[in-house]
């Protein structure tokens, strides 16, 4: 489905479909296999051990739909995942070649509409490999579709560069998003603030838009909001923060801080704030990694944590277990993931149950 924006009774949101919140039931996890070397230069290797925990741990709870380039890959990818002890009765491979590994910016944005005929459509926004900085990005731009096309699915295209780890849902109408990224230059330099909040508004289904200004040092994506701030309920949020006054982060977040301290969701309620601490600073090489506790994934069975091997892991998880009290929440390293610089939020994508 070719969609203007102008046209709202042909978007989602005018058809009543809504992105829903991540702790929302499953029905799956997307993932795309990673497997260019470029991306974890000179230590691909060494992110397959965790990488398939992380499968195991979804797997226990929902399906784990994977995306492969071919048959090798698959084969390559179910000898780790086995290893790993996943539950291989719920592991789908499709034959869907991609770049890179990063499903949660390239993957489907599902949206949903119990009450409709068709209960669940795709919207397929623009990627661009975050402002076009890791050509080709051609095979990743098109993974939603050839998901849709798959499962028989409608599929929206807004015509815009989105990426889903830019937004962050409470499932009740508001959505948390950056300016540092939505509004840099690279993505759609011919949209304003107010036309990218329409085109948010249409195609996820929303009815407000909070925006902050900062993301972390390091962060190649330019601030997405899923290293900085996340929802845990539909009035919770958690905003990562640094207590080393001398380190770059700090007063980036204590920014983020203040902005959110004067937000006010629909219903007129104050957001709840709750700090989480960032880890260690995680350098390779003589750079700074994006490394954050709240690049968490929400899944049906557990709150899957990147950590990475400092003494803020246990009190970040400590945090993050008060938060969800109906799922157990574990740690899982993230150190040698990180040098690609994402963890597990970053690496996947949700399929709502409906």
């Amino acid at each position: 489905m070719e969609n203007s924006v102008s046209m709202e009774y042909s978007t989602p949101k005018g058809l009543g479909y809504k992105f829903p919140a991540e702790w929302f039931p499953h029905e799956a996890t997307w993932l795309s296999w990673p497997h260019k070397e470029a991306s974890w230069p000179g230590k691909i290797d060494t992110i397959y051990r965790n990488y398939s925990q992380f499968i195991k741990l979804l797997s226990l709870g929902e399906k784990v739909r994977i995306n492969v380039n071919d048959e090798e890959m698959k084969q390559f990818a179910l000898r780790h995942i086995t290893e790993a002890g996943a539950n291989l009765s719920r592991i789908e491979f499709f034959f869907h070649p991609t770049n890179d590994a990063w499903c949660r910016d390239h993957g489907p944005a599902f949206l949903i509409n119990k009450d409709a005929e068709i209960k669940k459509v795709i919207v397929d926004w623009g990627y661009n490999a975050w402002g076009g900085k890791y050509p080709p990005f051609d095979l990743d731009d098109v993974i939603p579709s050839m998901i849709g096309n798959c499962f028989n699915i409608p599929v929206f295209h807004p015509g815009i560069v989105m990426e889903g780890g830019s937004v962050e849902f409470n499932g009740k109408g508001t959505v948390l998003t950056s300016t540092c990224c939505l509004l840099n230059a690279n993505r759609n330099p011919h949209l304003n603030q107010k036309q990218i909040e329409k085109y948010l508004s249409e195609f996820y289904g929303i009815d407000q838009i909070l925006w902050v200004d900062e993301g972390i040092t390091g962060d190649d994506t330019d601030g997405h909001i899923d290293d900085t701030i996340r929802f845990v309920n539909e009035d919770t949020v958690l905003s990562v923060v640094e207590t080393n006054i001398n380190d770059d982060n700090y007063p980036l977040l204590q920014k983020n801080l203040r902005s959110l301290s004067s937000m006010r969701l629909l219903n007129g309620k104050q957001l709840n704030v709750i700090e989480l601490p960032m880890p260690d600073p995680v350098i390779h090489e003589d750079m700074r990694l994006p490394a954050s506790y709240a690049n968490f994934y929400i899944s049906n069975k557990y709150v899957i944590v990147p950590t990475y091997r400092c003494a803020n892991d246990d009190k970040a998880l400590d945090i993050i277990t008060s938060c969800f009290p109906a799922r157990e929440v574990k740690g899982l390293d993230s150190t040698d993931i990180i040098w690609g610089l994402g963890s597990f939020h970053c690496l996947s994508q949700q399929e709502p149950l409906v």
